[in-house]
């Protein structure tokens, strides 16, 4: 007889829970590389670790931290995962991850949790494993120096802002989302081009793991866009997380979002699945 349970994953399973994040290395890169860097303490994760268990062997994860992610669950997990955050209450402020299971567990969740800010249903997520023979790479974009986060810094609030429809600033006054920004340009993971100092194109590689990596936050200054600068500064980027971090490079971006999609697609970038985000 087939028994099914869910519980925090402890720090003692960390094996486990790699096995099953690494069955989709693309899809869980945000996630795996937390646990990588953090393991599964809930206070250095930044959130608990959820295992559903099939006749006691892990068999599908939900990292519930500042946003919900289910993670190579199918339906039951899900629905057991929309439970216990139905008990809960909301403490996320999105959901994300891939389209199915998201999808599903938002759909259990939004007669308690609803209504969201916002829907993103469809975010198709791309992946290169080479660079392009066809886009030269910006030689102006280099990793960004630890002395320039006061450059850096307005370019990422900009890009969050116009991207996600709030300030990162709001609430706790941006403590949080200055010390991200912090560490990705201390690891050497913030690219950008900048002219006269001022960021004119900037992007970070928001997740590392060894089997893939995940470029975040790609951005213009909007009085130099449609010069070409993030087809050239992507095609850079690339070549770094290449050359310096994971064999295969993703991203994920919204549908409506047709310039983004036809410049990643240019750089050589592909298709391989559709994200889902809910926005609080």
């Amino acid at each position: 007889m087939t028994t099914t349970s869910l519980r925090v994953v402890g720090p003692a399973e960390l094996p486990e829970a790699l096995r099953v994040l690494r069955r989709e290395p693309v899809n869980n890169a945000f996630v795996t590389a937390r646990v990588l860097a953090s393991g599964l303490d809930p206070w250095r994760l930044g959130g608990e670790m959820w295992g559903w268990y099939r006749d006691g062997r892990l068999e599908a994860l939900c990292y519930n931290g500042a946003n919900l992610v289910p993670l190579c669950a199918g339906p039951e997990a899900v629905r057991a995962f929309a439970e216990r955050a139905r008990r809960q209450g909301r403490r996320c402020s999105s959901l994300v991850g891939p389209a199915g299971p998201t999808r599903a567990l938002w759909a259990a969740l939004e007669p308690y949790w609803g209504p969201a800010r916002e829907v993103r249903a469809i975010q198709p997520l791309m992946v290169a494993d080479r660079t392009p023979d066809r886009v030269a790479p910006d030689p102006l974009v280099r990793r960004v120096d630890k002395t320039e986060m006061d450059l850096v810094l307005p370019a990422c609030v900009a890009m969050f802002t116009e991207e996600v429809g709030v300030s990162p600033l709001a609430g706790d006054g941006g403590l949080v989302y200055q010390a991200r920004v912090a560490e990705l340009v201390g690891t050497g993971r913030s690219f950008a081009r900048i002219e006269d100092g001022r960021v004119v194109f900037k992007a970070e590689i928001g997740a590392a793991t060894p089997e893939a990596c995940q470029i975040q936050g790609v951005w213009v200054a909007p009085d130099r866009r449609g010069e070409g600068l993030s087809e050239t500064g992507m095609a850079a980027v690339l070549a770094y997380a290449l050359r310096d971090v994971s064999p295969l490079v993703s991203l994920y971006v919204n549908d409506y979002n047709a310039p983004a999609r036809a410049t990643y697609r240019r750089v050589g970038f592909r298709e391989v699945g559709t994200f889902t985000s809910v926005l609080f």
